[in-house]
């Protein structure tokens, strides 16, 4: 992990949550029971089948959503709305394209008060390093590739010093090769940083690569079926006998 501590920063306590019927039409559960508490410094990935509430359990994190019963603690207190604690990096950047790599960055700060032009600059270039685009600070959206547009959104998000990352799908959408890469680009920075990460992702392999626990969801009305921990040594490879034995496990669990 990239911080060891024993306090938990998230908290799903008896949470359910159940969409309105639309034009006359009965209610849709989603979420039957959640209970889950993430430390912080942890990366825990969610898998689970397709549809069955994994990014509803992020919105919620996120402040998008509310639940219908229970409730989502951050730091103790209620989630009652989005917060810079707590930021989105989605499957597909929701980068400006009009704006460079380092106006990207510097967007969430300059929405802050009370921050001087030099030290915007400095948490600029300080975020472009860590993400290894230094050199590409003047360069647009249009100019980089898939796996560098995907680590200028982690840049942008960790520009105003969230304690978590939720991650859905963020890698979901490059070819095998940038997807790989990038697993050991979020590790490491995952690791320079001590950020929480909330990582969804339908790849098995990925998450028993990536995460310290997986939570396994059920089809909807999800509940957890199983709260997996990685006792593996880092890096993982998925050629490795264990990974593969908890990938087989974890395949076994959602079929």
């Amino acid at each position: 992990m990239g911080v060891e501590t024993s306090q938990d920063l998230i908290c799903f306590d008896a949470v359910a949550l159940t969409f309105p019927g639309e034009r006359g039409r009965d209610p849709v559960p989603v979420l039957r029971r959640v209970d889950l508490t993430i430390a912080a410094g942890e990366f825990v990935a969610i898998i689970g089948p397709s549809g069955c509430g994994k990014s509803t359990l992020l919105s919620l994190l996120a402040g998008y959503l509310q639940a219908t019963s229970g409730q989502v603690l951050f730091a103790g207190a209620p989630i009652l709305g989005p917060g810079r604690e707590r930021m989105m990096v989605f499957q597909q950047p929701a980068l400006f394209p009009w704006m460079t790599a380092a106006e990207n960055v510097a967007y969430g700060l300059r929405l802050r008060a009370n921050r001087g032009n030099g030290e915007l600059h400095d948490t600029v270039d300080r975020m472009l390093r860590l993400v290894q685009l230094d050199g590409f600070a003047r360069h647009y959206p249009s100019d980089l590739s898939g796996g560098m547009r995907q680590r200028l959104e982690i840049a942008r998000a960790l520009a105003v010093n969230p304690k978590v990352l939720l991650m859905d799908e963020p890698l979901g959408a490059l070819d095998a090769l940038t997807r790989r890469t990038m697993q050991s680009e979020v590790l490491r920075i995952w690791q320079e940083t001590g950020k929480s990460i909330v990582f969804v992702t339908h790849d098995i392999d990925e998450a028993v690569i990536m995460a310290d626990r997986i939570v396994v969801m059920a089809q909807r009305p999800t509940h957890i079926v199983e709260i997996a921990r990685v006792d593996l040594p880092r890096p993982r490879r998925r050629d490795d006998p264990d990974v593969a034995a908890m990938a087989r496990h974890l395949s076994t669990l959602l079929e």
